[in-house]
């Protein structure tokens, strides 16, 4: 035998076994992360979102990464109406994945190999107060004079029907001076219906954060109190709220973003998957945009008052769900379900620099610092603040718009210098994405006074 047949033998060898690992065929456990998503998003969709199965199915279960994204359509899902509960099955000898909803916070996602529970009687939506004016309710909210305003009107269409801007929009919405001037959804959406925030979430928990911070309840300056680290010799109780809240936490990311996988769609809690990472850098000294980042300094923050839902009471965003894990952490880096107009409200928070109905609810700097670079910044068109986006580099744009942004088209824009917040929602893909920019670019002139 010559060398050659060998070297032949020897490769196939060390080969097989990584043929067996990109295997078409998907494992048991993309197979529970891909019930887990379906059920998940099923709950949310009907009874956070107030959406048809038919939208759920169009919208939020298209468009999926490749990872699960072929295994959804075939799961069957089991919808349980009276108990407000949705189970899919995924394989044999192990229960379904089980997404339960309660009206405080909407849906949760159980973990795997989670055997059910039965409630025994009716769960109840929320109750709204929708007959409030606006902005606590929905009355007097249009500025009648809106439509003379042909050239806005058009920029809407245009965004709506995907023929300028690109990608999939559900939802835009305009408000100058504390009044909507443009307002659009998608059939099958209203301006009731609600949508997944993903990452808009981050600016999210960035706000309820300044609400602790007001209410005396937190410091973003000093360590985050995450019990794991309180430990002699641990380098990472260094780590400040305000680190986390910019992305310069230095903590081991495996992956852009921290992929959240066991999180988001396997029923793993925050507290398991947050808090082990090691560090890697000194805190403050590199940005990476880390899914985690935000769910520690969330996990931090709850070590005070932290009522979500009574904040969004508060400024009249009652359809705003912030969902948790089966532990009762919040998973504020993404899982916030909430409508356009609700957007708009935190938006008109910001501009009314934390104040509502005469209340001060956020620090009087509080705008001023979460939409201020500082330390690292991302290599890429849009800075970073805390939790916000900065548009500074935008040409066209105030340099002092701040921005949401979130998977899928979701935006929420401020422009304090033009009493302007601009929502647009959507479902895109990565292939086709929306511009952000030139839409605020082109909304900021139609506004122009």
């Amino acid at each position: 035998m010559n060398f050659r047949t060998l070297l032949a033998i020897a490769f196939t060898l060390l080969s097989a076994p990584v043929a067996a690992q990109i295997s078409d065929k998907p494992s048991e456990y993309e197979k529970a992360l891909a019930a887990g998503y379906k059920a998940q998003f099923i709950c949310s969709g009907l009874w956070n979102g107030g959406k048809s199965l038919q939208d759920i199915e169009a919208d939020e279960l298209s468009g999926i990464y490749d990872r699960i994204g072929k295994l959804v359509p075939t799961l069957a899902a089991e919808i349980d109406e009276e108990e407000r509960q949705v189970r899919v099955s995924y394989t044999d000898g192990m229960p379904p994945r089980t997404a339960i909803w309660n009206r405080r916070t909407g849906c949760t996602s159980m973990p795997i190999g989670f055997t059910g529970i039965k409630i025994g009687k009716p769960v109840k939506l929320r109750e709204f107060k929708d007959d409030l004016p606006w902005p606590m309710g929905d009355r007097n909210a249009v500025l009648t004079q809106a439509a003379a305003n042909e050239a806005l009107q058009q920029i809407t269409s245009r965004a709506s029907d995907n023929s300028q801007y690109g990608g999939k929009t559900s939802a835009v919405l305009v408000i100058k001076n504390g009044k909507i001037l443009t307002e659009k959804y998608k059939n099958g959406h209203d301006l009731h219906t609600a949508q997944r925030t993903w990452s808009v979430a981050k600016s999210i928990a960035g706000t309820l954060i300044g609400h602790s911070v007001q209410e005396g309840f937190s410091d973003v300056n000093a360590p985050a109190k995450i019990l794991e680290w309180m430990k002699f010799g641990d380098p990472r109780s260094s780590i400040t709220l305000d680190h986390l809240m910019r992305m310069s936490s230095g903590l081991t990311s495996d992956t852009a973003g921290n992929r959240t996988d066991p999180i988001y769609m396997g029923g793993a809690s925050v507290t398991e998957r947050t808090t082990s990472w090691p560090l890697l850098y000194k805190p403050g000294t590199r940005f990476r945009y880390a899914n985690n980042d935000t769910l520690l300094a969330i996990h931090a923050t709850r070590s005070g008052r932290f009522n979500p839902d009574f904040f969004f009471e508060k400024v009249g965003m009652t359809r705003t769900y912030a969902e948790t894990d089966w532990q009762d952490n919040y998973i504020l880096s993404s899982q916030v379900w909430t409508t356009a107009r609700d957007l708009g409200r935190m938006g008109m928070l910001y501009l009314n620099n934390g104040v509502w109905n005469g209340e001060r609810l956020l620090p009087k700097n509080w705008r001023d610092y979460v939409s201020t670079p500082s330390g690292p910044q991302p290599d890429r068109e849009f800075g970073y603040g805390a939790t916000f986006w900065l548009m500074n580099k935008t040409d066209g744009v105030p340099a002092s718009t701040f921005a949401a942004f979130g998977n899928r088209g979701q935006y929420l824009v401020i422009i304090p210098s033009r009493d302007l917040v601009i929502v647009r929602r959507g479902y895109d893909t990565r292939e086709n994405r929306f511009d952000i920019s030139a839409f605020t670019r082109d909304v900021l002139k139609a506004t122009a006074e």
